[in-house]
């Protein structure tokens, strides 16, 4: 299981902690060593990248390690020198990387940007003005994001078939709809620090008007939630949307039909400098990022979280499959 698996912006006081002093939390790097050139899906016919050395990093959950894994080998196959830093402890240690350009690049989520990063407490509700807020503020910090895709992984609740059709429920409004009607049928399992966040279960709450009896929360860890979920012991669990885990499960996500929970949309976090020198790299990245989708997500994540599949390799057939790359 991946280690941290809820939006950073929920996590920012602590991982401040865990950065180690002068070296951003950094991990060895190691070079890339594929053979791989650009593919029919590329858009570019040459290798614009080539005499490019370019560094990239992420935090060390699944999913951004495989975002990062993407990164590296599209650069390879664009003709640069790749290091890989991925997997470093904590968003903090990750985003003080690129900004001092200690790494090049990274996959990063618009909704850390704007409330960890950044500092503001109020998300925007439309993912693409989220997207042009952070963009625009974040400049002044020598780092530029390129555009996002539509990969979301924020907050959600779900809940397994059976209980889906006896509840009748199929956005959170209905949910709250419930909880007036029949309180005792809105059992949820979640975490502890979801269970007491104003981003979390309180906020949710109140956005909604939900009457859910605190004798009906379960709180646990991360991984139980989904098992209890499945299992049906709760009616519903709090997960997050690009988590393989709800597909493998077979579990219903719920929507966010009052656009409650901050937009974490994923976009690739460029260092200034680096960008400058070579802006090939907007170009490279492009088309990958817009194939980027929760469908997607959810299916490389149930590879390494599910299968246990090694997230290079996963990140390198995805690239394969869909023609953004190919052996040579």
């Amino acid at each position: 299981m991946r280690p941290l698996r809820r939006p950073a912006a929920l996590l920012a006081a602590a991982l401040l902690a865990t950065v180690a002093p002068g070296g951003c939390g950094l991990v060895s790097g190691s070079a890339m060593t594929d053979n791989v050139k650009p593919g029919p899906a590329a858009g570019y016919p040459d290798r614009p990248l080539t005499g490019a050395q370019l560094t990239v990093t992420s935090k060390e959950f699944t999913e951004q390690i495989v975002l990062g894994q993407i990164m590296g080998i599209v650069f390879e196959a664009a003709g640069a020198k790749v290091i890989d830093k991925t997997s470093i402890q904590g968003s903090i240690g990750a985003r003080e990387a690129v900004k001092s350009g200690t790494a090049d690049a990274a996959y990063e989520y618009t909704g850390t940007g704007w409330i960890t990063y950044l500092g503001h407490t109020k998300p925007v509700v439309d993912p693409q003005e989220q997207w042009k807020v952070v963009r625009d503020e974040d400049r002044k910090n020598g780092i530029v994001w390129l555009p996002a895709s539509t990969l979301n992984n924020t907050y959600a609740l779900a809940l397994n078939t059976a209980n889906q059709k006896r509840l009748g429920v199929r956005n959170l409004s209905d949910v709250a709809a419930l909880s007036k009607k029949n309180p005792g049928a809105v059992t949820m399992c979640v975490e502890n620090e979801f269970a007491t966040r104003n981003d979390g279960l309180p906020g949710m709450a109140r956005a909604y008007g939900m009457q859910v009896p605190s004798s009906n929360v379960r709180k646990m860890t991360g991984g139980v939630v989904y098992t209890e979920t499945e299992n049906g012991t709760c009616a519903l669990g709090e997960v997050f949307t690009t988590d393989g885990r709800i597909k493998a499960m077979n579990l219903h996500v719920l929507a966010d039909d009052k656009h409650f929970f901050p937009n974490y949309n994923v976009a690739p976090e460029i260092n200034a400098k680096a960008l400058k020198k070579y802006p090939a790299i907007a170009e490279v990245l492009a088309p990958v990022t817009k194939a980027l989708n929760n469908t997607v997500a959810q299916e490389l994540n149930r590879k390494v979280d599910v299968e246990g599949q090694d997230p290079h390799d996963v990140a390198k057939n995805w690239l394969l499959k869909e023609g953004f790359i190919k052996e040579g």
